[in-house]
């Protein structure tokens, strides 16, 4: 490298760590996703949440759809999202597979087809400490879920998204992006043995340095990006967790039973879970401040320790090198670029 591109590189981070600080917003961890959206008026926006369905994904849907938006959700088992979503107005459904490469293209194809702009594109749908699956190109199932998917996902409705004129991507983390860093060697756990927790972790740090990367390379057409640790929430999301795995996080009791978010002390209810998505999509107290990561519908912190339950985000999430790094490796791993 040389002496010019390692000084910019340097700039870069010491600019991302400046960024990443609470404005403060105002609000906090109790703050639910309809408080966030009051006074909003989304009427003539267009967005896209996948998970749109289930969990987190379902609130932020059922608020942005409430707020006037046109929300378009992909699904995976229609007969599933329907029941999930009757009732909500404004809401359309579209067939999309994260883990198959052709479904991603098919459905933003149809959507490009529509003429339409993209004025909010949310990555909700998700997977974490899932038993070792692979995609039919041999990729390990979590990081081809959580972040190769929705990384071609974006590539394709990219020209919808210049469109806007000033869309907004939402990448949903985790506070498990601490657990592990990306293992650009070996992504795949095809030379290390898989460990669920590593595996989750190396997708969701995908998740920050993605919105990070994206961000630098969407400014100059109005399209900015946020990634986000949403907070503990007991949805499906857990449904590969054992009930000891549960009881150790503290989300249920001595007998199995779901203990209420608010008897925990650290859990939150959907409602407050999906706060800080819709916070990111619509906050004018964002505006100029794009690839920040953030938590309790504000920016987070740099985390100041390496304990994964404490909050902020870990350096190795927030570094310039490693967002170009995991972007060149995720175009080879796709074969998708995003157009000039």
């Amino acid at each position: 490298m040389s002496k010019e591109s390692n000084n910019e590189t340097n700039n870069e981070a010491s600019n991302t760590k400046f960024m990443q600080h609470p404005i403060p917003s105002g609000f906090g961890p109790d703050t639910t996703a309809e408080q966030v959206i009051q006074g909003h008026n989304l009427s003539g926006k267009i967005a896209i949440v996948t998970g749109g369905y289930s969990g987190l994904g379902l609130e932020t849907t059922r608020v942005l759809a409430a707020a006037g938006a046109t929300v378009i959700v992909p699904v995976r088992t229609p007969e599933k999202a329907r029941l999930a979503l009757a009732g909500i107005p404004g809401v359309q459904l579209e067939a999309l597979d994260l883990l198959d490469p052709a479904s991603v293209d098919a459905f933003a194809q149809r959507f490009l087809d529509s003429g339409r702009p993209l004025d909010i594109l949310i990555h909700s749908a998700g997977i974490m400490a899932s038993p070792l699956a692979r995609d039919s190109r041999g990729y390990e199932a979590q990081f081809a879920t959580n972040h190769l998917g929705h990384f071609q996902l974006a590539a394709r409705l990219w020209p919808a998204l210049v469109k806007s004129g000033g869309a907004r991507v939402v990448s949903v983390s985790s506070r498990g992006h601490r657990i592990a860093g990306i293992d650009f060697a070996d992504v795949n756990f095809e030379r290390r043995a898989y460990e669920k927790w590593t595996a989750y972790g190396q997708s969701k740090t995908a998740n920050v340095l993605f919105a990070l990367e994206l961000d630098k390379r969407g400014q100059e057409h109005g399209v900015r990006a946020f990634s986000l640790h949403p907070g503990s929430i007991l949805t499906d999301l857990a449904r590969h967790l054992s009930e000891d795995e549960l009881r150790g996080m503290g989300a249920l009791d001595e007998a199995g039973n779901p203990i209420p978010a608010e008897r925990t002390g650290h859990m939150k209810t959907v409602q407050q879970g999906a706060a800080t998505s819709v916070w990111c999509a619509v906050s004018p107290q964002l505006e100029g401040k794009g690839g920040v990561y953030c938590e309790d519908a504000d920016i987070a912190p740099v985390a100041e320790s390496g304990d994964s339950h404490q909050p902020g985000v870990q350096d190795w999430a927030i570094d310039p090198g490693n967002a170009l790094r995991l972007w060149e490796l995720s175009e080879a791993m796709t074969g998708v670029t995003f157009p000039a």
